[in-house]
């Protein structure tokens, strides 16, 4: 993995675990917050790893109980997983 993508793949880590310690999200949202991070943390195909959080990303951002601050961070971050 080059270096550029360990930081970019840092950056969305650290971006959802903000999300993931923000008591205003919904319960539900933080535990698949967490699913997403340690998909991204697995030990496989860098390709695979983002599909798979592009996916659960995209449930959580569909969430009717979302506030719209926290809708515009999963969107903003799923834009930084694009470019991985």
């Amino acid at each position: 993995m080059k270096m550029t993508e360990q930081i970019s793949q840092l950056t969305v880590v650290n971006s959802l675990n903000e999300i993931k310690e923000d008591a205003t999200a919904p319960r539900n949202v933080r535990t698949k917050i967490e699913s997403v991070v340690n998909t991204l943390k697995e030990d496989t195909e860098l390709s695979i790893k983002v599909n798979k959080a592009l996916s659960e990303l995209d449930q959580i951002a569909n969430d009717v109980n979302l506030q719209a601050y926290t809708r515009t961070q999963i969107w903003n971050i799923m834009s930084m997983l694009e470019k991985l």
